[in-house]
């Protein structure tokens, strides 16, 4: 079984891997970003350091996923992975243009090839606002820049982007606004029957109702 959680930044993808990781038995592969040198400088000044953020994202999302997502895979252990290589070029889409991006698609699809697709992917969603709100509170230093306007278009995005399957991968989409898995045990439990539901594992139970 390999999972993998999408969602905007803020949306509480790393916490709902590691809060499944002991009911799943699973391994957890945890995005690596603030290792890139050109993160805070891009959140500062978008179009100057958008190509150099994206190539350093790729590379690194490339090199992290070939080595932990296949070892895992082959090994036959269950895994979880709070990102997708896939949604790397969502990014691009926003952040670059003309030559830039021609050239970012190239180097991606070919490095794409050599990335197992996951079993699902469970894509956790939130309105602009909560997303803000979930942001703030946790105080990040390079995330404290952050417009509004970018995360909004970020959240359009992920929802053009996960709206229908692709590279044939199933996709379970889960409304976090009024879910809180952190503080709520039984809204945790929702989210790992959706996904046990999803992938036929049992025990689940069939159809449970997220909180609206």
């Amino acid at each position: 079984m390999y999972v993998a959680i999408e969602g905007v930044i803020g949306v509480g993808k790393t916490t709902l891997a590691r809060l499944l990781q002991s009911a799943f038995e699973a391994e957890v592969l945890l995005e690596v970003f603030e290792e890139n040198p050109f993160l805070s400088d891009f959140y500062g000044d978008r179009a100057r350091y958008a190509f150099q953020t994206q190539i350093f994202f790729l590379l690194s999302r490339y090199h992290q996923q070939r080595r932990g997502v296949t070892e895992v895979v082959k090994a036959g252990k269950n895994l979880l992975s709070d990102y997708t290589f896939a949604k790397d070029a969502l990014f691009a889409r926003i952040n670059l243009a003309g030559d830039e991006l021609e050239m970012y698609h190239r180097v991606h699809e070919a490095l794409a090839e050599k990335i197992p697709l996951p079993d699902l992917l469970v894509y956790l969603r939130a309105d602009t606002d909560v997303l803000m709100q979930r942001i703030a509170l946790r105080d990040r230093p390079y995330e404290r820049n952050m417009e509004r306007g970018y995360i909004d278009e970020l959240n359009h995005a992920y929802d053009d982007f996960f709206a229908n399957p692709y590279d044939h991968t199933p996709i379970l989409i889960i409304d976090t606004n009024n879910i809180n898995i952190v503080q709520n045990p039984d809204d945790l439990k929702l989210v790992e029957n959706k996904i046990r539901e999803a992938l036929g594992i049992t025990p689940f139970q069939p159809s449970l109702p997220m909180n609206q």
